[in-house]
């Protein structure tokens, strides 16, 4: 019994989440061998394939030996193809910051913070933009039908 709870505790465990639209991906990291998974399924085999190089940003701009510590697996739900690449993305690069934060020094994730930040903004901040809903007198949200006077 006491050896479970030992290796419960020594489980090095940090829970993240990126956002687009209404995509929302939940990125678990923990301590490892630099495994990273999408929906079970390993990052080199994720759809669209066009998409894949937006999902290997974060390590590009890190480095390969910052993840070959972690594993991380991720779970999305919701929204398109595209958006659900840049929720996982999202939720990758807020995981090794917060891991990083977590369990290994400021100065190194304020580093690794520094080159994400200095990339890509979106990677570590949610996008606010959504949907306008659409309003009565016209086609869309803003688009009104044509007035006529005769």
């Amino acid at each position: 019994m006491a050896d479970t709870n030992t290796a419960v505790a020594t489980k090095k465990v940090v829970q993240t989440h990126g956002k687009k639209r209404s995509a929302v991906a939940v990125a678990y990291c923990t301590n490892g061998k630099g495994l990273i998974k999408v929906n079970g399924v390993p990052l080199e085999l994720v759809q669209p394939k066009v998409l894949r190089l937006k999902v290997y940003e974060p390590i590009l701009i890190v480095g390969k030996e910052e993840y070959a510590k972690v594993d991380i697996r991720v779970r999305v739900r919701g929204g398109g193809s595209v958006a659900q690449v840049y929720a996982i993305r999202q939720a990758v690069a807020k995981a090794i910051v917060a891991f990083n934060s977590k369990f290994v020094d400021e100065q190194s994730k304020n580093e690794i913070k520094k080159k994400i930040l200095d990339y890509d903004r979106s990677l570590l901040v949610a996008d606010p933009r959504r949907c306008e809903p659409k309003k009565f007198g016209g086609r869309g949200a803003r688009a009104r039908f044509q007035k006529s006077y005769r």
